[in-house]
């Protein structure tokens, strides 16, 4: 199992996720859990709860597939703007504890630091406008401008094909467990997932991947 310390030291390309690596998941499970089942309910006469039921079966069908994470896909099917509706509480939007600090210490050695995320291009856009997260890094892969999921090998063929990074010389942090399986299949050699994405919620153990509450805990 990879040592987080040893990891950072020993990449010379470093690949970290956005949503619940360093970006806070709470402002996305507010968003999909709370605020889009409120819009769905009054848009057609439901209680909250039916709402939240029917959307979560929705959810889980899509889980892993590109078009969970498009708002232009959601948007279409639920008849909201689902953009606008992530915009009306922009300001819930924020870095995980110790990101930032970490992203300012990375971003200065000399390693090839790359956002890879599963993000649709307009939330990136907006959590980029709010809290200045893409100006960390050397470049930046949305899976919808790749055109797989995370979830999916072809991401990671066409990573390849773009970067030419050394799988075994290269750290890949997320807290998402499908997607780091896929990593690891793919031959990502050093792998570790944030196990406290959101702060709301309690930190979420799983074996099989090295953990860490915080990015921070990856610096000497």
């Amino acid at each position: 199992m990879t040592n987080p310390q040893k990891a950072l030291a020993a990449c010379n390309t470093l690949m970290l996720d956005m949503d619940g690596t360093v970006l806070d998941l709470a402002f996305d499970n507010y968003v999909w859990k709370e605020l889009i089942p409120s819009e769905f309910a009054k848009l057609h006469g439901m209680t909250h709860e039916s709402a939240r039921a029917e959307l979560f079966g929705h959810y889980r069908s899509m889980q892993g597939k590109l078009d969970w994470y498009c708002l232009d896909h959601w948007s279409e099917r639920l008849g909201l703007d689902i953009l606008a509706i992530h915009r009306r509480v922009n300001h819930r939007i924020g870095f995980l504890p110790g990101a930032r600090q970490f992203l300012e210490a990375v971003s200065q050695k000399d390693l090839r630091l790359l956002l890879v995320t599963n993000s649709h291009p307009d939330t990136l856009a907006l959590k980029a406008e709010v809290t200045g997260v893409t100006r960390f890094f050397d470049a930046i892969y949305s899976a919808h401008e790749v055109g797989h999921a995370k979830e999916d090998q072809s991401f990671w063929h066409a990573l390849k094909e773009a970067e030419g990074f050394d799988p075994e010389r290269t750290l890949f942090v997320d807290d998402t467990m499908a997607v780091l399986q896929s990593a690891a299949t793919f031959g990502i050699g050093m792998l570790v997932r944030v196990t406290r994405p959101d702060t709301t919620a309690m930190s979420r153990e799983m074996a099989g991947f090295a953990g860490v509450v915080s990015v921070a805990e990856l610096l000497p």
